[in-house]
């Protein structure tokens, strides 16, 4: 993989944005990711009258993913209407954290970090292959 064109992302992070569905909060929100092969995915949040339903532009992003051939997230750019870097909330470290490389990179507020620094101790995917169903196949 190439050097991360923090630009390229950052743009179509704001691309993303400016499609939200936001007319509750009014906080636009988009975000966008290097794939694995090189593609770049996006989303953007899109809220809801009932507002637990709301969906946060990470979900729409990993829905981009699985649409167009998944793979695994390299590195990781989200932004609010204004432009300025967003970091995600937990629940959206965790999704990141289900479809990231080892090592995948995040832009946040205090710069570039890992997914692996931004959730600690996180379980996932790679837990599963070492757990529960590896002792099943035993």
């Amino acid at each position: 993989m190439s050097e991360i064109n923090w630009d390229e992302l950052k743009a179509a992070a704001i691309k993303a944005m400016q499609s939200s569905y936001s007319p509750y909060s009014h906080f636009p929100v988009g975000a966008a990711a290097l794939v694995d092969d090189g593609r770049i995915v996006s989303g953007c949040n899109v809220e809801n009258a009932s507002y637990g339903v709301g969906l946060c532009a990470e979900c729409g992003l990993v829905s981009n993913l699985a649409m167009t051939g998944g793979g695994k997230l390299v590195a990781f750019y989200c932004v609010d209407g204004a432009e300025n870097i967003l970091m995600p909330c937990g629940r959206c470290r965790q999704l990141l954290f289900e479809f990231s490389q080892e090592g995948m990179l995040l832009q946040t507020t205090s710069g570039i970090k890992t997914i692996e620094e931004v959730l600690p101790d996180a379980f996932g995917p790679r837990d599963l292959e070492t757990g529960f169903n590896a002792q099943e196949r035993n």
